[in-house]
């Protein structure tokens, strides 16, 4: 499958239509000599078998169609590879693909991957479970849990999940060692990111970077419901570090114990995770395509 490019599609990924994707995709490709294999995903986990083969069978390119979950599945499989990944954001979320830069729309997302400029970008694991924008428990993990639940996706299936766990929700002791310093903190909800956003321009780490070789550690504090209204406008201002309830730590390595095992989410989706918790940083681990950034390693 030498200059072959395998395009990953998950077919029921955020709220629109995947039929344009395929023609602008071939049409782009019809100028070039590369092969361009379609699939569709069919379940949970099948995007990462598809892109195992795909690296296995030497393909030049995996481009994911979906969104912040689909992405994570097919990039799992292209860590430590030369296969460099492109993104075409469907989903509901897209945190990689803003972080990245990256159009939103099919055509100017798959611009960008014609023109073949790979940024070599960092990602994390949570007990070797890997995530590439950010991971999190407490409320944040359960609104996940709850939102996965849904029976359709979209902005307002997300805002009835968040208040119908506000509402209910007590935070939580967490144990929290940070490279060599332990701190014991209570917590509405302790995230881990490698990019600064959720998705939807949500910021949780504003200061977070793709490619510094760390981790941003955000501990939200118990608040008030009158403080509430302010969290969420500094999240989507990139002003929640400037929050009294907030703490943040830049680190390589994080440990964390809680009184149980519990939901975590990794890059939106809730997963089943152990009492504790080892979250690390892998640096330079990931090949991308995206925009030219001068801060950030290009390959050539």
């Amino acid at each position: 499958m030498k200059d072959s490019v395998v395009v990953i599609i998950n077919p029921i990924s955020g709220t629109g239509s995947k039929v344009s994707v395929c023609k602008t995709i071939a049409e782009a490709f019809a100028k070039t000599k590369r092969e361009v294999f379609f699939t569709f995903t069919k379940g949970e986990s099948h995007a990462t078998h598809l892109a195992e083969r795909a690296v296995k069978e030497r393909a030049s390119m995996v481009i994911a169609v979906g969104g912040d979950g689909t992405v994570n599945e097919v990039a799992k499989a292209l860590i430590n590879t030369d296969v460099p990944l492109g993104i075409v954001p469907k989903g509901s979320g897209n945190g990689l693909a803003r972080a990245l830069k990256l159009p939103l729309t099919v055509q100017g997302a798959v611009d960008v991957i014609m023109t073949a400029n790979e940024r070599i970008i960092d990602c994390c694991k949570a007990n070797e479970r890997p995530f590439f924008c950010t991971c999190g428990m407490g409320f944040d993990a359960e609104v996940s849990e709850k939102f996965a639940e849904a029976p359709f996706r979209g902005p307002l299936s997300y805002v009835h999940a968040v208040l119908n766990k506000y509402l209910s929700y007590q935070p939580n002791h967490y144990h929290i060692q940070i490279d060599d310093e332990e701190i014991d903190r209570e917590a509405f909800l302790i995230a881990a990111a490698n990019a600064p956003q959720y998705g939807n321009n949500a910021y949780i780490a504003p200061d977070a970077s793709l490619s510094d070789g760390e981790l941003d550690l955000v501990i939200m504090k118990p608040f008030s419901d009158i403080e509430a209204a302010q969290i969420v406008l500094q999240l989507f201002t990139r002003n929640l570090s400037k929050n009294s309830n907030m703490e943040m730590f830049k680190a390589r390595r994080v440990l964390i114990k809680r009184h149980s095992e519990g939901v975590m989410h990794l890059d939106g989706d809730p997963v089943w995770m152990e009492r504790e918790v080892e979250i690390v940083c892998l640096h330079n681990a990931i090949r991308v395509l995206a925009p030219l950034h001068k801060k950030a390693p290009v390959q050539q």
